[in-house]
């Protein structure tokens, strides 16, 4: 069991790209399985600093998208971003995340300001 789970651990990645988004880092890897299939792994790793602790811990969350779902989960995709832009306009890109130059939005920030500051609809702007 221990050494089916270290297998699935070891899967090879072909490719690697990750993308900077302000406290987050989404890492978009292509991997190749056992059957020499290709598919990509998302991974979202958001720092973490808890109260009382030295060092910043990472929470990380994985989606596997399968090369038979990509056009639907790519169209998905541009349909929603297209949707989001229609509605906030053009979506500047989010400056380098710092500790000293960045804050948590502040609760008096109106909707729309807050909106543009979330999510990673910015890295998806080519405009």
């Amino acid at each position: 069991m221990e050494n089916q789970k270290e297998e699935r651990r070891e899967q090879e990645i072909v490719y690697s790209r990750s993308v900077k988004a302000g406290k987050r880092i989404y890492y978009l890897d292509v991997r190749k399985a056992r059957n020499e299939d290709l598919y990509l792994c998302i991974t979202e790793s958001k720092r973490r600093q808890a109260e009382g602790e030295e060092a910043p811990s990472f929470e990380k969350h994985k989606v596997f998208l399968y090369k038979e779902d990509f056009a639907h989960f790519t169209e998905g995709l541009n349909d929603v971003i297209a949707y989001v832009q229609s509605q906030l306009g053009t979506i500047e890109a989010r400056p380098e995340w710092t500790p000293e130059n960045q804050e948590e939005p502040k609760e008096n920030q109106d909707a729309e300001e807050s909106a543009k500051k979330k999510g990673i609809f910015g890295i998806f702007n080519k405009g």
